[in-house]
């Protein structure tokens, strides 16, 4: 069975890359716009594997998605990367504290992205 990734991101081009990128890698993908999008699909019962979010998204952020993200009893494990243009060391710290699994800086390439998912999802 093919592990779920949740990308999180408001830009509908960074989720056409990241998902056309993972799925051709096996990976079952589902989205969300926003934060508080992808809150309430957890909440409603989405249980994915793996969770990559921006940072900077309108209605809830990156770093309050996790937040509440790991308040959840089913996300509490689950690993999130951020995956976001935002390169400050305030925010890197900050998403760290809040549960963030690991952090990386739009553009990334395929094979990089890949390689970090295959670090942090167990085989």
């Amino acid at each position: 069975m093919s592990k779920t990734i949740l990308i999180v991101d408001d830009s509908p081009t960074m989720i056409m890359s990241v998902r056309a990128t993972l799925e051709m890698n096996g990976f079952r993908v589902e989205t969300a716009a926003d934060g508080a999008r992808a809150l309430s699909a957890l909440s409603g019962g989405l249980k994915p594997d793996l969770i990559i979010t921006d940072i900077n998204m309108p209605n809830m952020g990156g770093l309050d998605f996790i937040r509440n993200a790991r308040g959840l009893p089913g996300c509490r494990f689950t690993p999130i990367l951020t995956l976001t243009t935002e390169s400050e060391r305030t925010k890197r710290e900050e998403s760290r504290r809040l549960g963030a699994t690991g952090w990386l800086v739009k553009p990334i390439s395929g094979p990089d992205l890949l390689g970090v998912i295959r670090q942090v999802l167990p085989a």
